[in-house]
């Protein structure tokens, strides 16, 4: 576990000292220090509070660790529970409403780090205490308890969709939309807007996606940054649904709207979405592979002249690298495609370890000379 913290900690961006590291988790630099060294263990606590502090799950840290689909597939059957009562929920304790704002962005902040296994264990009582404060507010509290479920469904459900248990993503959609129009918030409306085509990338309703995003569209006002990237990030996510259906005219207009739109929001985090020019680079260089043939030029291109900086989600950096190690392998490039997911396995997200799986097959067909080393890369990858 020690070799872990310091490999870890050696590949932040940027790099840790084992100073830094002790002072971010509060514990001493002794203690850092002896458990780099395996003079001693960690307690659950400290445990936690490393991992927090390296900005990965825990679970990536564990001596004998099951992969992390088992634990979150364990804990769906919760998750399950908790929204199924969402209209009746059981009786127990409601916090106030500043520390339910503080754990609703601590979820949010979690998936944005794609720290999954963490949002699958917590997320469950957390909902439940929502619809208990939602259900017994008085009316004029309702609103923003709304917009608190929906931003908490958004965390749970990016855990079932990401470990394809699509029928909870579906239902935890539903459930934003149920919860939005009492939040009475145009943008966090087009946030649920976003989300929702996860369920007809899952059904390859492609068509319809597109039509719900351009209804989306014209109920956004741009009128804040916050309204403008919201805004934005619909274009944005309708040029990766044309791109997936293979139309390449229907993807253009989205991308361009997307990139006038970004050049009024700088990155941020708006509303729970990353949007701003480097989150629609991302997605110029997913919508060239996703089109395929002579698009995936497009997408070299951009790798070529430009990469997503470290402060970027992880799921984000991410998914960049696999896309362009998929262009790469297209391109014939192996010894580039392997070297893209070297980078996109540091985030330690499972979309990265999804995509390494598809990719790894004819990776290996082209590199036989390295077999070895992909060998050791694949048995990451079915581990993780």
């Amino acid at each position: 576990m020690g070799g872990r913290i310091a490999y870890y900690r050696s590949v932040m961006r940027p790099k840790l000292t084992q100073e830094q590291l002790a002072a971010a988790a509060n514990v001493s630099l002794g203690t850092i220090r002896k458990i780099e060294r395996g003079e001693r263990g960690l307690s659950e606590s400290t445990l936690e509070a490393v991992a927090e502090a390296l900005g990965i799950d825990p679970i990536r840290l564990r001596a004998y660790r099951e992969p992390a689909q088992t634990r979150v597939h364990e804990a769906l059957p919760a998750l399950s529970a908790a929204i199924a009562t969402y209209d009746l929920p059981e009786d127990g304790p409601v916090r106030p409403a500043h520390e339910l704002r503080a754990a609703v962005s601590e979820a949010a902040r979690r998936r944005l780090g794609a720290q999954y296994t963490r949002i699958a264990r917590r997320l469950p009582d957390l909902l439940a205490e929502l619809a208990r404060a939602y259900h017994a507010a008085p009316a004029e509290e309702r609103a923003e308890l709304a917009g608190l479920l929906v931003r908490a469904y958004r965390s749970a459900d990016a855990v079932a969709y990401k470990f394809g248990a699509h029928d909870l993503s579906a239902r935890l959609i539903e459930l934003m939309r149920w919860a939005v129009p009492e939040a009475d918030d145009p943008v966090l409306s087009a946030a649920v807007a976003y989300v929702r085509t996860e369920t007809f990338f899952a059904a390859r309703g492609h068509a319809v996606g597109l039509r719900a995003l351009e209804l989306a569209l014209d109920a956004t006002p741009a009128t804040t940054p916050a309204g403008t990237a919201s805004r934005g990030a619909l274009p944005m996510r309708a040029a990766v649904v044309a791109g997936r259906a293979r139309d390449a005219s229907a993807a253009a207009m989205p991308l361009d709207e997307a990139r006038t739109l970004a050049d009024r929001a700088p990155e941020d985090i708006y509303c729970g979405t990353a949007f701003g020019p480097d989150s629609v680079r991302i997605h110029e260089v997913s919508v060239a592979v996703s089109l395929g043939g002579d698009h995936i030029g497009r997408a070299l291109a951009v790798a070529s002249e430009w990469k997503p900086p470290h402060d970027l989600p992880a799921e984000r950096r991410s998914g960049f690298y696999i896309e362009l190690g998929r262009a790469q392998l297209w391109s014939g490039l192996a010894d580039d495609a392997f070297e893209s997911l070297k980078v996109a396995r540091r985030p330690s997200t499972p979309v990265s370890t999804r995509g390494c799986v598809r990719t790894l097959p004819p990776l290996r067909r082209l590199k036989r000379a390295d077999s070895e080393s992909l060998s050791n890369f694949a048995e990451w990858c079915a581990a993780t």
